[in-house]
């Protein structure tokens, strides 16, 4: 189901299995599908989150306008994971494609399958590093704070900007 609104949201991805640039990019391909991407982060290498025996990731994060609905929105992207062959191990293990709705405009959701903004995602480098690069004032809903003031309290440890082709600058 889709709306004829048209809606701002934000979206975060992440792989560390396989070619990691291939599997950004194969996702921004699938998303731009039903979503018109306006920006994109660069991406960058980062340890992984949570268990830590695995290898590192790549992440970037994008933005882009939508009609779709919120719950609608998080069918797609995992549709898209699944397309491309991601397997669900175990929490936070290592994965091929991993996309997670941040931001939708500035609602607040919170359902049994979908909680916006991403739980999670204030406590994490690994999103607020590429967030803050493309969005570095925007206000977090809920929160009345810019995302630029939550990246100075998180750990930016082994984080690293690469160029399009996944090599440190």
């Amino acid at each position: 189901m889709t709306t004829n609104s048209q809606t701002c949201v934000i979206l975060a991805l992440g792989s560390n299995l396989g070619d990691r640039c291939e599997n950004l990019r194969q996702a921004l391909k699938e998303i731009s599908t039903n979503l018109s991407i306006t920006k994109t982060s660069s991406i960058y290498e980062t340890p992984p989150w949570g268990y830590s025996d695995q290898p590192v990731f790549f992440n970037q994060v994008l933005s882009g306008i939508t009609s779709l609905n919120p719950l609608d929105l998080l069918t797609f992207v995992k549709d898209i994971e699944q397309k491309m062959g991601r397997v669900n191990n175990f929490l936070n293990g290592p994965r091929l494609i991993d996309i997670d709705i941040l931001l939708f405009g500035e609602q607040i959701i919170n359902t049994e399958n979908l909680e916006i903004p991403h739980p999670r995602m204030l406590e994490r480098g690994f999103v607020l590093v590429p967030l803050a690069e493309i969005e570095p004032d925007l206000v977090i809903p809920g929160t009345n704070k810019r995302v630029a003031v939550f990246l100075q309290k998180v750990d930016q440890t082994g984080i690293q900007k690469l160029d399009s082709e996944g090599i440190k600058k």
